[in-house]
């Protein structure tokens, strides 16, 4: 077992704390997630939960099950729930989050290589990636509620494990800019020849990575597109 669960807890109690500010009305809102509202992130953040709690237990118990029927499947379910009042989202974020957490614990080492699919046949990943998996969704999606929570309210430790995954990532394809990440703490990583140089905290380096954000984010030229938007 790692430490993830420990800090998949922690990070579903901050979202939760933003989340219960939420008044009725608010989850009909926009999110930072293009064609989404909060109520679509909230909604995806629990069938998530349910989905990685259904891949643990193919892992432990054999089950054979996969973290969504379909890739239609998992959209339905989201757009199907995204309009339900602000306590049923949360009642259902909550519930779903607890389910996770009692599932994650039961990860043990000789479980990390296990492979399960994200869908019938779909890509499949390593069970040992389970709590990875579902603290990036937490925090990326907590910033994506647009309700006063940003990157730049990560402990350093989150930060840093998520700005390694995200360049590493955009190292990984070929559609990588060529740039230098500069962190004004003195920290920077090349990438692909760097002809350019963009800078900024490395909370704000992981907004832009990560999401496309660009507040704090600064360039020695014309801001270069990333493969995906961000």
């Amino acid at each position: 077992m790692t430490a993830e669960p420990h800090r998949v807890a922690q990070a579903t109690d901050l979202l939760l704390r933003t989340a219960y500010t939420l008044a009725e009305g608010d989850q009909r809102e926009p999110s930072l997630c293009p064609g989404w509202t909060r109520g679509h992130v909230l909604t995806h953040l629990a069938r998530n939960a349910d989905g990685l709690a259904r891949l643990a237990r193919a892992a432990v118990d054999g089950t054979g099950e996969t973290m969504y029927p379909s890739s239609q499947a998992r959209e339905d379910d989201i757009a199907a729930g995204a309009d339900r009042p602000v306590a049923e989202l949360l009642a259902d974020l909550e519930s779903a989050s607890a389910d996770l957490a009692t599932q994650l614990v039961r990860l043990r080492a000789e479980h990390a290589d296990i492979r399960v699919e994200r869908t019938p046949g779909g890509p499949t990943f390593r069970a040992g990636m389970l709590g990875f998996l579902r603290l990036r969704e937490v925090v990326y999606h907590h910033v994506d509620l647009d309700a006063g929570f940003g990157f730049e309210r990560l402990s350093p430790d989150l930060t840093e494990l998520f700005l390694d995954h995200e360049i590493r990532l955009l190292r990984a394809t070929a559609l990588a800019p060529e740039i230098e990440l500069e962190a004004d703490d003195g920290g920077s990583w090349p990438l692909a020849g760097h002809t350019a140089y963009v800078s900024g905290s490395r909370a704000a380096l992981l907004g832009w990575l990560a999401r496309g954000l660009t507040s704090g984010v600064r360039s020695d030229g014309p801001l270069p597109t990333l493969p995906a938007g961000g």
